[in-house]
């Protein structure tokens, strides 16, 4: 854990060692939620980085026997 100080307008500087972990770069958006009396900043992806991120999650779904062979569509 690393102590940052906060300057006279209210600024912090991320550590560069989480910096370099987070792949963090100048400019980048981080979202900043306050959790009880804690600040948590969370960076922004854009789509195009996220693509792929759920290829190793299991998307078979078992269907109810009603629904196999329903395309959703009505005639």
């Amino acid at each position: 854990m690393e102590a940052v100080k906060i300057s006279p307008k209210f600024q912090v500087v991320i550590p560069k060692r989480l910096r370099e972990a987070l792949k963090l770069s100048p400019g980048q958006k981080l979202q900043v939620v306050a959790y009880g009396n804690r600040i948590e900043m969370i960076p922004l992806r854009k789509i195009s980085e996220m693509k792929g991120f759920l290829k190793e999650i299991d998307t078979t779904v078992e269907r109810e026997p009603d629904r196999e062979g329903a395309s959703g569509f009505h005639k």
